[in-house]
């Protein structure tokens, strides 16, 4: 019996440290987003880029959704596994929401934009703070991966999907800014500021959905 008991002991420490490391992970993914959004649209605003505004905005839906989950685990740890995923899904739904909302601004600006042959300005510090968020995100991604693995929560899970789409988001706006410097095209925004729709609309499905993965996960 005691050695039983030492076994239970041992397991609940062990998912202790694990559920702190998940917090660590959040802790540190808030307080990127903070500075990412920031950045990125104080660099929109700048250079009149629809690509990075658009960024800058997915970031901020991004820092509401780790803050849900932040949310949810310690209510999780006060209240129960059940009461915290139905909590969960009408966030995430809410999130969903709110990335289609951004998804039909974007297609409609960058439709006023191209009628209007209007582009942006190139954008150092929006260059800057996309080429970061590469490397960050695909850190952020795969560790949150490895502990929802180990927790088996789902919702960790969801997060590290949105981590890995802030990551290809931003390689799309990268190639846009860099593409903008070499050939100085009026265009190259609003159809950059397309081609983000597509990730704005594939964040939202699984954010509506509760899908926690896809096949980018791998």
């Amino acid at each position: 019996m005691s050695n039983e008991v030492a076994l239970r002991s041992q397991g609940a420490s062990d998912r202790k440290a694990l559920v702190d490391a998940a917090f660590r992970a959040e802790y540190v993914t808030v307080g990127w987003m903070v500075i990412e959004a920031a950045v990125a649209i104080t660099a929109a605003v700048e250079a009149n880029s629809l690509a990075l505004l658009a960024f800058g905005i997915d970031s901020i839906i991004e820092l509401l959704s780790a803050g849900v989950l932040i949310w949810r685990l310690t209510v999780e740890i006060r209240r129960g596994q059940h009461f915290a995923e139905r909590a969960e899904q009408r966030a995430a739904r809410i999130a969903g929401i709110l990335l289609f909302a951004l998804a039909a601004y974007v297609v409609i600006a960058a439709a006023w934009k191209l009628g209007t042959q209007q582009g942006a300005e190139f954008s150092a510090l929006g260059l800057a703070i996309t080429m970061l968020a590469i490397p960050i995100m695909y850190f952020l991604a795969r560790r949150k991966l490895k502990l929802a693995q180990a927790l088996g929560s789902r919702a960790l899970r969801a997060d590290a999907v949105e981590s890995i789409t802030c990551g290809w988001l931003s390689v799309v706006v990268v190639v846009a800014l860099l593409v903008q410097l070499l050939t100085r095209a009026w265009w190259v925004d609003p159809v950059a500021s397309l081609a983000v729709v597509w990730f704005l609309v594939r964040e939202g499905r699984e954010a509506f959905s509760g899908n926690e993965c896809s096949d980018h996960c791998n």
